[in-house]
This record gives structure tokens, sequence and C-alpha cells, in this order.
């Protein structure tokens, strides 16, 4: 056995899975076999849920089935409903609200007594914990700005029925799709510290549910989710300052601070989803008849490209995506994970259809062969 160290976990095989591949040298990103290109153009997030957790594209029949049972359980339970709206009045953490929801729902679900291993028991969880984040997380942010929760309605896609709840009203339609085809994007990304974490929880047999609040738990930290709010918070630094955006990162820089959005422990080009995202900003901002956080935004990308050759991540687009949807900058990492939570699902399914308990191991470095000494003498 190899005594190497491999601190992080950099570069070590632990799992083989099916679900997405990612080339970082070329810039490319596949879920099941299909281009990240081609689903966010194509495919809806109800579609990509369905090929996520059965394999395969659905029909027509199948889709619309798997929407419905979908859109079926969108609702929360009341007690869940008033826990959740409580944290909200309170001003509590938004990513906390969600673990909680999540945590609760494991006392109410249908299938609470299934076997962990349970394949067809857990895609039904899998279905009920999706449709219902939403609703708690809107809820949430409703509750915190002293506004009554909306109902979800069955009629609306996963994308539009999230944008009425937390705004009250119907989105249009390019804003519908737009929110749709980020969660599409962010659906999976291999074994990311999130999804191990469900994974590493799933593998000792605990429920989905609790696989699925170690991903929350760990999507939480800000070295992995909350790059975009970051990003959106310098944005807007630089737009109150009424400062050039490159000279700001240029000072930036200077004085020590990190520019958000850039570098990605995967890729060593652009991400493929940030160019996908670029367009949309730049789409909304026309539509709005006001383009300047895209504009920002590719100045300050084509400056650290050609001064640090660093290449914007994900996160750097979906900023201003989000922003001009007018999704309040902090519950852009739980929106992250209302879209996630279908990769996470998918890799714990994996994980419990072939599971070996996740156990690494450490390299002790600390003293030997010390003596006793009793309490009385120390």
């Amino acid at each position: 056995m190899s005594d190497e160290l491999k601190r992080g976990l950099e570069g070590v095989l632990v799992a083989e899975s099916s679900l997405s591949y990612i080339d970082g040298s070329e810039g490319n990103l596949v879920y099941r076999g299909y281009t990240i290109e081609d689903l966010a153009a194509e495919a809806s997030y109800e579609e990509t849920l369905y090929l996520l957790w059965h394999g395969e594209l659905p029909t027509s029949e199948e889709l619309a089935t798997f929407a419905d049972a979908m859109a079926a359980e969108r609702s929360l339970p009341d007690d869940v409903l008033e826990a959740v709206t409580t944290l909200g009045r309170r001003g509590g953490d938004p990513m906390a609200a969600l673990q909680t929801t999540v945590s609760m729902l494991s006392a109410y679900d249908a299938d609470a007594d299934a076997d962990p291993t349970d394949a067809d028991a857990n895609v039904r969880k899998g279905r009920r914990i999706t449709a219902k984040l939403p609703t708690a997380l809107a809820a949430f942010a409703r509750a915190r700005d002293g506004e009554d929760p909306v109902a979800p309605r069955e009629d609306l896609s996963h994308a539009a029925n999230f944008l009425y709840m937390l705004n009250g009203e119907e989105p249009d339609e390019v804003t519908a799709d737009v929110f749709d085809q980020a969660l599409v994007l962010h659906a999976d990304h291999g074994l990311n510290a999130s999804t191990f974490g469900g994974m590493v929880t799933a593998s000792t047999l605990a429920d989905l549910h609790a696989a699925v609040t170690s991903g929350i738990g760990a999507l939480s930290g800000s070295l992995h989710g909350g790059a975009n709010a970051n990003v959106m918070r310098m944005l807007q630094e630089i737009d109150a300052a009424e400062q050039d955006p490159v000279e700001w990162v240029e000072q930036a820089l200077a004085d020590g601070r990190r520019v958000a959005g850039f570098g990605h422990r995967v890729y060593d080009v652009k991400d493929p989803r940030a160019k996908i995202l670029g367009a949309q900003s730049e789409d909304l901002g026309e539509a709005a008849g006001d383009t300047k956080w895209y504009e920002m935004s590719v100045a300050i990308e084509e400056y650290m490209a050609e001064e640090k050759g660093l290449a914007p991540n994900v996160d750097f687009y979906s900023a201003s995506t989000y922003y001009q949807m007018g999704i309040p900058v902090d519950i852009y990492t739980p929106i992250f994970a209302l879209s996630r939570v279908g990769g996470w699902i998918a890799h714990v399914l994996e994980q419990y259809d072939d599971n070996r308990l996740i156990r690494p191991r450490a390299r002790y470095v600390g003293e030997t062969d010390r003596e006793w000494v009793p309490i009385d003498e120390r």
C-alpha cells in the first residue's frame, strides 16, 4: 500500500462513475455521454434529472409522468414550513435552513423505514427532496422580508415554480428558461467536495436524507459554494466606486485580495459552463437595456486571462445572470444546492449500488513512546 500523501485527495481515484465526465484540459463536461452544451440548449432540468437518475433520456410520456410526480411533491409538511419560515424571520443562514429542512423531511417521508439501499425507494425519496427544497428556500427568503410564503403550483416547471414562489409572480418565459438552463449546468460535476461528502455518509449506510444534508453542509463552505455571491459583491463594489473594473482588479491584486470566480481545481481552461452563462448574462442585460454587469465581467475576464493566465469558472458569470433575474445575492449558494441535489442523489444511488465503506488513512506525525505521568505529578 502506497504511503504517498495526497493532500485534499487531489488526483486520487476513489470510485467509478457513469454520471459525469470532465476533461479539464479541453474544457469539456458530459452527463451520461451528452455534452453540457447540448443539455443546456435542449434539456429541461426535469429531463436532466431523469437522465442522471435513470441513465437514459426519457420519452415524452416518461418525462411527463416524472415531471408530474415531482410537481405533486412540492408542498412542505406544515411543521417543516413553520420551521423554515421561523428561521427566515430570525434572519438565519439560508444553507442552515436547507439542512434543517432535509433533516426534518426525513421524519415525514413515506419511505422513511425503507432499507437505505432500496433503489426504488431512494428514487422516490430523491424526487421528494428535490421537489421540496425550492419551496423551502423561497419560503425562507420571503419570511425574512416579512412576507408570507407563496404556495407552489403544479402547472409550472421546476424552474418557473421556484421563481414564482420567490417573487410572488409568474416569471416571463425568457427568465424561466434561463434559470432552468442554469439548473441544468449546475446539476452535476464529478466528485466535488459536496458530492463526495454525501457519498461518504451514504457509504456508512446512512439514508439518503443524511447524505443530502452532508452535501449541503459541504457546499456551505466558502471554498466550494460561495464564489458566485463573492463575484457579485465584487461587481457591486466596483460599480459603487464608479471605478474602471481593470483598474479595480489591478489594485485588488496589489493589495493581496483574491479576485473571485477564477481558477478551478479541475479546469486548466475556461469552464464550459462559464461560456454558456456568459451568453445568458449578455442576453439578460440586452433584454433589460443595461449590459453593464456583463461588460464589467468581460473586462475582468480579459485582464485575468492576459495578465494572470486564469480563466473564469462557472461562478463568474452565474453571478450577474442571477442578479439580473432579481435573485438576492445571499441565496446564490442555496440555489446551487437546489440544482446540485440532483447530482448528489445520482452519486449516492451509485454508491449504494456497489457500496464499500469509505475509510481513508492518515499519516501519523505525532509523538511516540511518551511515558505516563500521574495526574498529581503534572
